[in-house]
């Protein structure tokens, strides 16, 4: 299989939509998400879809399906919460080796379906590395801002032990995404480190971070350049930008990330922003309308879509970015 750094030399790639939209249109019960092996758990489970990997792994096959079908070239694994600071929540550390090993083998299977029929388009699996809810630099309790929930070293096991069985599932790629609070992401490419030294392999690796609203910064307050230069020590595939705001919005970040970085650069927006029905929107031609923008300005060399939307979205995106060039990069 063709490596996926000679192919962005080549053509822009396409990332998947949004795993929990698609989601959302089964209806899953609270039964659903126990399915027989977890019937009789004594916590409520209902929402955590990672678990959904294990009790309904149909499901998530053809919803990776269903995005590889509409021109995906990259999915992203099941496991935005896959840690086990994250599934305290539900009381299911446990089960994270096995959430995130049987997420990864899901997606890769069908990866392997649909690089059979086009070999001259091969498909990869992204592990999806998602931000936890707890954050490393800033306390969540406003009388004690020393205060913080979680230290570095808490945060690099429980995403190694996330990264390990992502690679042992078939992950072909690592994205540390959604990314509010920088720190946070240090232990997860820390964690990456470690594993690649330890294993001497080299995954290539995404970072995407999140602009939270119009002041265009992070959560944790660092603009886009700030962010960048936090994370350029690491070797990785590319670096970017995810959710929280539509695609219009990321225009004036991406062109910082283009002009200052030898890296790809990605970007997944969300269908517009939420109604007030936390709903989105966005039509797939009104998101590829947009996107038209990055494409037409070299500013990406992957794209695709998060929050709201859809394999219409994709398709829309997918058939778009034919006609373009990436942006250059020096992929090491």
């Amino acid at each position: 299989m063709k490596d996926i750094r000679q192919i962005l030399q080549e053509r822009i790639l396409v990332l998947d939509g949004a795993m929990g939209t698609m989601l959302q249109r089964y209806k899953f019960t609270e039964e659903d998400f126990r399915g027989e092996r977890f019937k009789d758990w004594e916590h409520p489970l209902q929402g955590n879809n990672d678990l959904l990997s294990l009790t309904q792994p149909e499901a998530i096959a053809e919803v990776h399906r269903k995005y590889f079908a509409a021109g995906a070239d990259i999915v992203e694994t099941n496991t935005f919460s896959g840690t086990t600071i994250a599934m305290a929540d539900y009381h299911m550390e446990d089960l994270v080796y096995e959430l995130n090993y049987e997420s990864a083998r899901i997606a890769k299977k069908v990866a392997d379906e649909f690089t059979t029929k086009e070999p001259n388009k091969p498909r990869f699996v992204a592990g999806s590395i998602g931000p936890t809810n707890k954050t490393a630099s800033m306390s969540p309790d406003v009388n004690d801002p020393g205060f913080r929930a979680i230290s570095f070293d808490e945060l690099r096991i429980a995403y190694k032990q996330q990264v390990e069985a992502l690679l042992d599932g078939g992950s072909d790629i690592l994205l540390v995404e959604t990314i509010f609070d920088t720190l946070n992401a240090k232990a997860a490419l820390f964690a990456i480190e470690e594993v690649k030294e330890e294993r001497n392999i080299d995954p290539p690796v995404m970072v995407s971070g999140t602009i939270t609203d119009a002041s265009g910064r992070t959560l944790s307050g660092q603009t886009a350049e700030a962010f960048l230069i936090s994370i350029s020590h690491i070797p990785i595939l590319s670096v970017g930008f995810n959710c929280a705001l539509g695609a219009n919005q990321l225009v004036p970040h991406l062109e910082v990330l283009s002009s200052r970085t030898d890296y790809a650069v990605s970007a997944h927006p969300n269908a517009g922003l939420p109604n007030a029905f936390g709903e989105y929107d966005e039509t797939p031609e009104q998101m590829a309308a947009q996107i038209k923008e990055y494409v037409e300005k070299g500013l990406v060399n992957i794209v695709g879509g998060c929050c709201g939307t859809t394999p219409e979205h994709i398709t829309a995106i997918a058939d778009l970015v034919k006609a373009y060039t990436p942006r250059n990069v020096l992929v090491g």
